[in-house]
This record gives C-alpha cells, sequence and structure tokens, in this order.
C-alpha cells in the first residue's frame, strides 16, 4: 500500500516538525521584539486582526513561523487557523502591550492613512473642495444680491416665505416628536433616573470597548477616572481606551502622572494630515475587541449601571437596531444663566425630541457621547467619516441609509455644560456647519439616498 505508507511518513514528519514548533516555545524567550513583526506575514492577516487578536508573527525561523501571544491557552486558540496558512507554528510568550508596540512599529503608518480613508469617498468629506464651496456660496450669494437689487418686493417675499416654510416645517417635526414621546412616557410612566437591574449573568455579558477621546486634559485622575470606576461592570468584559493626539503635551503629561487601572490604557494617536475626534476613534477602535462599542467624553460621569443596560437592551432588541443612544444631561446646571439654558436644551432634546422621531421612524443625529453601536455593524459601514465635524449626527444617517435603527437606553450621563458665550459660538457654529455638511454629502446623489431612505426620512 504505497499511498498509505506515503500518508504514514508525511503525518510522521508533520508531528515531528510540530514538535520541534512545540520546542522553540521554549528556545524563542530571547528573541528582540522591539524591531517589530515581520510586515509581510501581518499584511497576510491584516494588523486590524493582529491587534484586536493579540497576535504577532514576529518572523520565520526555518519551517517555523514564531508567533508572539500573551499565553500558551490564548496561541492555542488562533493555532489552527495559523498552521492552515503558514504550517507549524511556535509560540512566543509576550505581553499584549508587546505585541500592540510590534505591531505599530512596521504597520503603524498604514494604520493611521486608513483612520481617514475608511468612509466610502461617496459617503464621506474628505473629496470636499474648499475652493469649489466657496465658489458656490459666492455664486449663491450674489445671484440672491442680484435677486433683491432688480425685483426687491418678490425678493422679499420669497425669502420671507422660505424662512417661514422652514422654520415652520423644524418646530412642527420637532412638536410631533416632543408630544409622540411625552404621550408615550406617561402612559408607560417612563423614568429616566437609572436603577440596577441584573437579568444576564456576569459570564454571559457582552465585552464592552469605551473609547475616550482626549485634548488638553489637565485633571484626569480626580475627574475621569473615579467617575469611570464607578461603572458597575464586570472589569474583564470592559475595555476603556483614553486616547490621545500625537504632540498634546499637557494631556501626555497628565497621564503619566495618573495610576490607571489594568482595564483602562492610553492610545496615541500618530501625527496625520488632519488631527480630528472621528479619526483618533477610527485609529483607536483597531486596538480593542469589544463586541458593543461606545464613546465617553472626558467630562462626562454615567449612571453606574448604564453599561449593564446597554448590555441587556442589545440583548432583548432585533437585529436591525444598531445603536444605542443614552441621555445626556449636565451636573453644572446652577452656574450660570447660559447653563441653565442649556439644561432646558437638552431635557427637550434628549428626552422628547429625538426619542419621539425614533417612535415615528425617522432617522436621527446621534448625540457624540454615550451612544453605543455594535462592532460588526460599525466596521461593515466604514466606521466614523474622520474629515465630518459632526461625525455623530452623520453616523446616524449612515445607519438609517442601511436599515439600521436606532433606540434610547433610559440611562443617564451627566457632563458639563457650556458657560461662556464665547464657547457657546463656537461649539454652535461648529454644530451648524457640520450639519450643513452632512446634509451636502449625503445629497450628492439625492435619489439614491430616497431610495435607501424612503419618502419619509428623506
Amino acid at each position: 500500500m504505497p499511498g498509505a505508507r506515503l500518508k504514514n511518513v508525511l503525518r510522521t514528519r508533520y508531528l515531528q516538525t510540530r514538535a520541534a514548533s512545540d520546542q522553540a516555545n521554549f528556545n524563542a524567550s530571547g528573541i528582540d521584539a522591539k524591531a517589530g513583526a515581520d510586515a509581510r506575514l501581518i499584511d497576510e492577516i491584516t494588523p486590524e486582526f493582529c491587534l484586536r487578536e493579540a497576535i504577532a508573527p514576529l518572523k520565520r525561523a526555518g519551517a517555523v513561523t514564531l508567533i508572539g501571544a500573551p499565553s500558551f491557552e490564548h496561541f492555542q486558540t488562533h493555532r489552527a487557523q495559523l498552521e492552515g496558512r503558514w504550517g507549524p507554528i511556535a509560540h512566543v510568550a509576550m505581553s499584549a502591550a508587546a505585541i500592540r508596540r510590534a505591531i505599530i512599529a512596521p504597520r503603524g503608518p498604514q494604520l493611521a492613512y486608513r483612520a481617514h480613508t475608511r468612509t466610502q469617498t461617496r459617503e464621506s468629506c474628505r473629496g470636499w473642495s474648499p475652493i469649489r464651496s466657496a465658489i458656490v456660496l459666492l455664486t449663491l450669494v450674489l445671484a440672491i444680491a442680484a435677486l433683491i437689487l432688480l425685483y426687491p418686493r418678490a425678493a422679499t417675499i420669497l425669502l420671507t416665505a422660505w424662512a417661514a416654510i422652514t422654520l415652520a416645517s423644524v418646530t412642527l417635526l420637532r412638536s410631533m416628536g416632543a408630544l409622540v414621546q411625552l404621550r408615550q412616557a406617561r402612559r408607560l410612566g417612563r423614568n429616566w433616573r437609572s436603577h440596577r437591574t441584573q437579568t444576564i449573568p456576569d459570564a454571559q455579558l457582552p465585552k464592552i470597548s469605551v473609547l475616550v477621546p482626549l485634548l488638553r486634559e489637565r485633571d484626569i485622575a480626580s475627574r475621569l477616572v473615579k467617575r469611570l470606576e464607578r461603572l458597575d461592570y464586570p472589569r474583564d468584559r470592559l475595555d476603556v481606551l483614553l486616547i490621545l493626539e500625537a504632540g498634546d503635551i499637557t494631556t501626555a503629561a497628565t497621564l503619566q502622572s495618573t495610576a490607571l487601572p489594568p482595564w483602562m490604557r492610553v492610545v496615541e494617536v500618530p501625527p496625520g494630515p488632519l488631527r480630528t475626534k472621528p479619526r483618533a476613534m477610527n485609529y483607536a477602535l483597531d486596538f480593542t475587541d469589544g463586541e458593543i462599542v461606545g464613546i465617553y467624553d472626558a467630562e462626562d460621569a454615567p449612571a453606574p449601571d448604564q453599561l449593564r443596560r446597554v448590555a441587556e437592551a442589545f440583548a432583548n432588541a432585533s437585529p436591525d437596531v444598531a445603536c444605542l443612544q443614552g441621555v445626556l444631561d449636565f451636573y453644572n446646571t446652577e452656574q450660570s444663566w447660559l447653563t441653565r439654558c442649556f439644561t432646558i436644551d437638552y431635557a427637550t432634546w434628549f428626552r422628547l425630541v429625538l426619542p419621539g422621531l425614533v417612535r415615528l421612524g425617522f432617522a436621527i443625529p446621534l448625540g457624540g457621547t454615550t451612544m453605543f453601536i455594535r462592532r460588526n455593524v460599525l466596521e461593515k459601514i466604514g466606521r466614523w467619516d474622520a474629515h465630518n465635524v459632526t461625525e455623530d449626527a452623520d453616523l446616524g444617517i449612515r445607519l438609517a441609509r442601511r436599515g439600521f435603527r436606532t433606540e434610547f437606553v433610559a440611562s443617564v450621563t451627566m457632563e458639563e455644560a457650556t458657560a461662556t458665550v464665547p464657547t457657546w459660538v463656537r461649539q454652535r457654529s461648529r454644530w451648524i456647519k457640520g450639519y450643513a455638511m452632512t446634509w451636502a454629502v449625503h445629497m450628492r446623489q439625492p435619489l439614491r439616498l430616497l431610495r435607501e431612505l424612503g419618502l419619509k426620512r428623506f
């Protein structure tokens, strides 16, 4: 039986090679991982996979490929998959931090470039031309000016009618949402206060990765860390990433003097052609492995049971519910007249208008914080548009275009309201600019947008 003998010989040789690779686990501990992993091997399984799964293909040693992993048990979970690609492999013990450094060394620039090109061009602002936009805006202004000079009466009637119609439409839409939600809340006796609930055993809770973008922060230990430590969620199921921009000396110095818990770590975003919050989150997402991705701001104080409520809501939601938005409120309400106005604004927006619009079936702009999304959906739609200054509003529209829904979770995050007029003007100007950019980007192909959203949401 020559065929059977040949099969036995090949199997024996394979087992001998595998035994040699297992022996290499003990002999390869002196490898220098600081030089980085093999870029070609990384590309075969993608840098994103390596970072997410904590796997570093270091180099080939004869017939054996050396694989860095935190433990032999972790190495074994990926062994069959990697052996199917590279043949015999051997484990090299490396910490998760060392693995990340080994991947970033050869592929950091590539990951940084991908961070601002994740979203499809047709749904991104990166093709936006400031010159072309300025020409269009100037042409529009000149046309309106000419209309006013030539036909002042008709121009006044048209502009007044346009302003009245748009303002009335927005007011009517928001009023409908508020009334619908108010009626529903009264019927159900809805309470936006958080109460401890635990219907899912800790061992079955999904892993949640929380992204916290930072910029010029001076007080993290006594504020951010303490507030996040209050979260009632199993620490082995929680991964908090503090995102630091390269060159942000203030935040870097603060983090160096802050003792972080093991489930909280820092990711530094390398320099790039732009420095925006969505680009930073796109880059940091590669360093997470959570099934659910959430966002907090540095000044946020979420309810302690918020993550449990999020996990429970996703477990009970239909598959088309891709995103959960929490309620935002302020803890400095009494600071000034302006902060009290903000409190009224947010109370109506997050407790009445937006939940009502969701109930009516409309697409909504998401909030920039206390937003939680399924990881697989976020990857599918191209993450965040790194070039949009209101990436949260844009994300809400892109989710709706693909048939996904957003719902509200009855949990509150307290944050700090803007207390000065100049800061308020800059903030609202950025929001208006971002809303206009989002509208213009999605209206590039109005017929396609109409088909994807449907007439009412369009």
